[in-house]
């Protein structure tokens, strides 16, 4: 296998879809535009719901991009040598276009050619579905592995659980999918060692997902007349098994970064003693960087992405502190990472400042609770009968100050006590359950709500966007965020004062009067440059590519978006705005509901 650096690889996929008739499309935003399910785009296909389930993408049926993806449902195994909050992940998607011939084909091509990245076929094994009794043994995928000339005994049959994808919810588009390992060469674990194992041969590079059934409510799948392939190629986790590297910290990616920290610390990254706090400030400085630079404006908050956001830098503020690394050298990290991928994510370069600005606010206010919780850890000591701090106490100390249990044992030694670890292990775990749970229930992911409700929401976004502009003077009202499900909208917006009582009783007039004026509303594709010149507000245009939809409401406004809508805004019912609020520095926050009588 050739050696390889991320850009190389990014490089290299992109352009042999783009041979392939692919559109190549641009990363979307870190936060899902008409998502309510998830706080983070955690995968490729995430911004393409919409298009998956059959409306047309501008760019056409065929597209190809490098998504910036973040998962922080394992926060606290990071510093480990698999986990990473932040990644990249590539994609080649087809929309009721071509299926399993042209997909595996391709795949087998850009993983063994020598013009590619040149896999011996004997470092590979692939896996397809086994079938059940609700969908058939997939032996079209096999056959195509087998005449593209992967050998038989290197196709595996899986279930469900190893080889299907979907639905996100009880209904909806899924199908068969067929992944692709490479073999590291260690000794089978067993006679039925395979793919499946966690056993550390096979490590799993690339997936192509074949959407060709949807799923009904009485359990029953149907064929889909629209089918579609969503494939997804890590690039973390490629670059670090082509080049042969134990873990993605010893890769390109980090190398730079790496090389900082060891010259600001004094320390070097193989110590063991180091190695943890190293990629722990690693990780979560680089997120940070992508959150903070993200488009629609991620800042540290204690709700939603602004409270991860929160609890990444202090983790990695926690961790520096070990390394004797100071806020203003974190900030400097971050510059490291910008420039870095400057090229590929423009919008890092023009968020610099704020960027380095935010961290360094950051490091101030959580100063002051690690002083707070110092002097709450005198006074705990000090009441303590015996010479041991309960492990509940200890867990307090970490969820309510940021202290590390290590931490605690360190100030607990200079009293000559200490902690009682088993306690404060129950304690987390405790914890972890109960995040858990609600993680599962807030942020379980799936398609995007299309209902009449959701739709209506979106449009009356559109109108109340357009009022604030008016109404809110001597402010540069632009939209960073939204939030829109069946019961309510939650639009963020800049602003850096509360809106007035009478100010939003004046957009709500401005809405409702839009509304019952019964104003169309009509949707045209075309190119950004020809939207820009038409004066189509929209600051996430970086998302679709060089064609737009653009939402016009009569001459009432005019804007770039990708989800939903009325054709007319009779539809919508009485717009009535329930809250304003700060949502983070220089932010706002409305909700806003349609009553329909």
């Amino acid at each position: 296998m050739k050696q390889i650096t991320s850009q190389e690889l990014k490089t290299m996929y992109l352009n042999f879809f783009e041979e392939k008739g692919h559109a190549i499309i641009p990363s979307a935003s870190l936060i899902p535009e008409n998502d309510p399910t998830v706080l983070f785009t955690t995968a490729g296909m995430h911004p393409l719901v919409p298009y998956l389930l059959g409306e047309k993408h501008p760019a056409g049926k065929r597209l190809t991009d490098v998504q910036k993806c973040v998962r922080t449902g394992d926060i606290d195994d990071v510093g480990d040598d698999t986990h990473c909050t932040f990644f990249e992940m590539m994609g080649n998607w087809s929309l009721g276009d071509y299926f399993k011939t042209e997909a595996i084909a391709w795949s087998f091509e850009f993983l063994t050619s020598e013009k590619y990245l040149d896999i011996p076929v004997t470092k590979l094994a692939v896996t397809v579905f086994e079938g059940d009794e609700n969908a058939p043994r997939d032996e079209e995928s096999a056959d195509l592995w087998a005449k593209n000339g992967m050998p038989r005994d290197r196709i595996f049959y899986l279930g469900k659980k190893d080889n299907w994808w979907g639905p996100a919810g009880v209904t909806g588009p899924c199908g068969p999918d067929t992944e692709m390992f490479i073999d590291t060469g260690k000794e089978a674990c067993s006679d039925t060692c395979s793919p499946a194992c966690s056993c550390g041969k096979y490590i799993e590079i690339w997936n192509d997902v074949f959407m060709q059934y949807y799923k009904n409510e009485d359990g029953t799948y149907t064929p889909l007349a629209h089918m579609n392939v969503d494939t997804g190629m890590g690039v973390e986790r490629t670059v670090c098994t082509i080049n042969g590297k134990n873990t993605v910290y010893d890769t390109d990616l980090f190398q730079e970064a790496r090389a900082f920290l060891e010259k600001v610390s004094g320390k070097k990254y193989g110590d063991d003693d180091n190695q943890k706090a190293f990629r722990v400030v690693l990780d979560h400085v680089r997120t940070a960087t992508f959150m903070l630079g993200d488009v629609r404006g991620i800042t540290p908050s204690n709700v939603d992405q602004g409270y991860v956001l929160r609890r990444l830098l202090r983790r990695a503020i926690r961790f520096a502190m070990n390394l004797d690394i100071q806020g203003a050298d974190l900030a400097g990290l971050a510059m490291v990472y910008v420039e870095k991928y400057k090229d590929s994510y423009t919008e890092l370069t023009v968020a610099k400042d704020l960027i380095a600005n935010e961290i360094i606010k950051e490091v101030e206010k959580f100063s002051k609770t690690i002083t707070q919780g110092l002097k709450e850890f005198a006074k705990v000591a000090s009441f303590i009968k015996g010479d041991v701090i309960p492990g509940k106490t200890a867990f307090r100390l970490y969820d309510t100050f940021g202290f590390p249990v290590e931490m605690t044992e360190e100030l607990a030694t200079e009293k000559n006590m200490t902690v009682d670890r088993e306690g404060y292990e129950t304690a987390y775990q405790e914890h972890q359950k109960k995040s858990q749970v609600g993680s599962e229930q807030r942020f379980k992911g799936g398609l995007a709500d299309s209902s009449e409700l959701t739709t209506n929401l979106h449009t009356a976004t559109h109108l109340m966007h357009e009022a604030l502009r008016k109404v809110v003077t001597g402010e540069d009202i632009v939209q960073r965020g939204a939030n829109i499900t069946a019961e309510r909208l939650r639009f963020d917006f800049s602003c850096s004062r509360p809106v007035t009582k009478e100010e939003l009783a004046e957009v709500e007039k401005i809405v409702n009067d839009a509304i019952n004026a019964k104003l169309p509303v009509d949707c045209v594709e075309m190119p950004i440059a020809e939207a820009q010149a038409k004066g189509a507000v929209g600051i996430f245009t970086s998302k679709y590519g060089e064609n737009v939809k653009v939402y016009t409401i009569n001459d009432y406004s005019c804007e770039i978006c990708g989800g939903p809508h009325a054709t007319n805004t009779g539809e919508l019912g009485r717009f009535k705005i329930k809250k304003e609020q700060s949502s983070s520095s220089g932010v706002r926050r409305i909700k806003a509901v349609l009553i329909t009588e």
